[in-house]
């Protein structure tokens, strides 16, 4: 008898309109911006073809406008003519010929748009866009309702399976739908039923124009998270019109990308909005996908069990892992290289207009660039470092067929995932190591913990040598200070509990923001058994979540929100910086207002233009614009930037060795883990 698979419910076929899937993960819509690149088409085949031959079901591709109004920026492309749809014949066919479905996702920007051309219902400027957009006239309304249906003919021209309509996030759609971008007083605004009439005619005519057969996913905001958002009864709504309008499947959205709560990042508990699709169960008979946060196979198949959907949408974690879905059903799941909801490589890249990739997985997107192939000849490969870019060129170098021994000094492997993973919305950063250990042993990399290899030991025993040997923090410079009074970022990040009640913090990048996030949080700040292996429920954890960012989950209010209720942070601190900018300033792009939000909440006070002239037993001296100050704090943390450690390179070129140097071994002036991954991945492959 063969064993039941290990997560049914994720694993069961399903059919929607006629179209057998043969699971139930939806593949996510992300802009990739291969879609604008050189060969993009090509590329975007191997792309989602790589994800289907991994096991996916259905694929929706990155957003294409059905005219070049609803285009993001100059430059992007739109799916508007038999042209482009006969450049994609080359995507649905390579996705079919690996088992899996996938539609074309139409996407108009409406005030979105960061151009001259940009329409909406009503002249009313987004917080995140440059530019007013124009008032739509009906003219303007009825050509681009044809748009929509013309680009959903061509679609199925091209063989895509369908479309889904994106009436979430804040676009054109959906911002007809709400008080909050639509004004109007005419048929097409007013009241509830006139703001709806968009939305609905365009699934009617895309319906139309496609026939009764191709999928009609309709991308659904179930919950607004704005001011003047969508009342629940006005979902509802919505939801058996869009039914009654020809919809096969309806895929919930969360939030618009100008609301003020987070949706997808670190700190989002996994599944936070999961439950949120289960409330239109009764209201109609479609299929129901719900989506955000869901990395996990064990978190999919439990929403799934309970009823909550009838599909789970998985985007970023398919860019993280292509074979998520196999190793699933291979009962693999500890191989899965985990989404850690970082944004940096994905989102941040895809917001101002550059490719996107993956944190822990630099390959995606550049699967025409780096095919999986075998090295020509295996050679005896050392790696020295075993934090990111160390662990990176390590499995690369293994998968390609090396010989591959990897040292690290210290006792586990993890370098500065170790600290990151401590710090509260980051404890994700403990599955990329766990999927790295596993890999290490399932690719027979010798591990030697540990252990400081000398230049000689290594250029005797090795073809070539990776140095990844990482970074060691900057010291103070202060002198002498009184004992205990001032910590390393690495000593307040490990035993918080040696930090005293009234903190500043020197230095306010990356690193100083992860210390004041830490010290702050009442759950995790004053105990350091509380961080990355805190066993609090996530149930907890998510109501939590949810006080802190008034979120409002039950359909009680208009947009799902309520007024915040943060906990209060068991220390004072201050963030001090040299630079006269504001902090925070060179945050990730989707994150840092998350971060910044995050910390003028527990009342961490910030301060620039700092200069430091020394601690004693009063405290902080310095200076802020001319003026002498003391800070009278019980602890100074220095996160005053680091220094790479590449002692060994010196010498091993002396010796002739081979030799290449990653990541913060290489360049320390920003602690930049895409970067350091990245490089490598490229020095393994680049010793086939």
């Amino acid at each position: 008898m063969p064993e039941p698979p290990v997560y049914p419910h994720l694993l069961a076929p399903i059919t929607i309109g006629g179209l057998r899937l043969r699971n139930r993960v939806l593949m996510g819509s992300m802009h990739t911006g291969l879609e604008e690149a050189a060969g993009g088409h090509a590329r975007l085949a191997a792309f989602y073809a790589e994800r289907a031959r991994g096991g996916v079901g259905l694929i929706v591709t990155g957003g294409l406008s059905p005219n070049d109004q609803g285009v993001h920026w100059d430059g992007m492309r739109s799916f508007d003519s038999e042209q482009e749809a006969q450049r994609h014949r080359v995507i649905p066919a390579a996705v079919h010929a690996e088992g899996g479905a996938i539609v074309l996702q139409l996407l108009h920007c409406g005030r979105y748009a960061h151009h001259a051309r940009g329409v909406a219902p009503s002249a009313l400027r987004s917080p995140v866009s440059p530019a007013t957009p124009r008032a739509m006239t009906e003219d303007d309304i009825e050509q681009t309702l044809g748009d929509y249906a013309r680009a959903a003919r061509l679609a199925c021209l091209a063989g895509y399976d369908g479309v889904e309509l994106m009436a979430s996030e804040g676009y054109l759609i959906h911002q007809f739908l709400t008080l909050r971008a639509n004004r109007r007083e005419d048929r097409w605004g007013g009241d509830a039923a006139g703001r709806m009439r968009f939305a609905v005619e365009c699934i009617a005519r895309v319906r139309a124009a496609m026939g009764p057969g191709p999928l009609l996913v309709f991308r659904l905001s179930v919950l607004d998270l704005v001011e003047d958002g969508s009342t629940w009864e006005e979902i509802a709504a919505l939801a058996r019109a869009a039914e009654a309008a020809g919809a096969s499947l309806i895929n919930a959205g969360i939030g618009w990308h100008e609301s003020r709560v987070p949706t997808i990042a670190a700190l989002v508990p996994r599944a936070a909005f999961a439950t949120v699709a289960r409330r239109l169960r009764g209201v109609v008979a479609l299929p129901l996908a719900t989506s955000n946060r869901i990395n996990d196979p064990a978190v999919a198949e439990a929403l799934l069990a309970r009823g909550d959907a009838d599909l789970v949408s998985m985007a970023r974690p398919l860019l993280a892992d292509a074979a998520f879905v196999t190793k699933a059903a291979q009962g693999r799941a500890d191989e899965i290289n985990t989404c850690i909801a970082c944004n940096q490589a994905c989102i941040d890249e895809s917001f101002q207009g550059r490719l996107t990739s993956c944190m822990v997985n630099p390959r995606a997107c550049r699967e025409t660039e780096w095919p999986s192939q075998a090295a020509r000849r295996s050679r005896r490969v050392a790696v020295v470092g075993a934090g990111p870019a160390g662990l990176a060129s390590a499995v690369t170098a293994a998968e390609q067929g090396h010989r591959v021994t990897l040292y690290e000094a210290s006792d586990r492997i993890g370098g500065q995932f170790r600290l990151a993973q401590r710090i509260p919305g980051k404890e994700e950063f403990a599955q990329t190591l766990r999927y790295f250990e596993r890999r290490l042993q399932r690719l027979g990399v010798e591990l030697r913990l540990g252990r400081s290899a000398s230049a000689p030991e290594l250029a005797r025993a090795h073809d070539h040598v990776v140095l990844a040997t990482g970074v060691r923090p900057r010291p103070h410079g202060w002198g002498a200070a009184p004992s205990g009074r001032v910590l390393g970022y690495v000593e307040a990040i490990e035993q918080p509990q040696r930090v005293g009640r009234r903190v500043a913090i020197v230095g306010a990048g990356g690193i100083g923001f992860d210390v004041a996030e830490l010290l702050t949080d009442p759950a995790h700040g004053a105990d350091p058994g509380q961080g990355a292996g805190s066993e609090a429920s996530g149930d907890v954890v998510r109501s939590r979540f949810l006080a802190t960012w008034g979120i409002e989950l039950d359909g009680q209010t208009r947009g799902g929100l309520v007024a915040p209720r943060p906990e209060t942070p068991p220390r004072e601190v201050w963030l001090l910086q040299r630079k006269p900018e504001p902090p925070g300033r060179g945050l990730g792009k989707t994150t840092g207002w998350i971060r910044r939000a995050v910390l003028a909440r527990r009342g961490v006070r910030l301060l620039s233009g700092v200069s430091y002239e020394g601690v004693d037993e009063a405290g902080l001296h310095l200076m802020v614009q001319g003026v002498r100050r003391c800070l009278e704090v019980d602890t100074v943390v220095f996160c005053g930037g680091q220094e790479p450690v590449s002692d060994l390179e010196g010498p091993l070129r002396a010796l002739g060795c081979p030799v290449t140097t990653v990541g913060g071994a290489r360049a320390a002036t920003e602690l930049d883990a895409v970067r350091a991954i990245r490089e490598g991945t490229e020095a393994a492959l680049e010793l086939a």
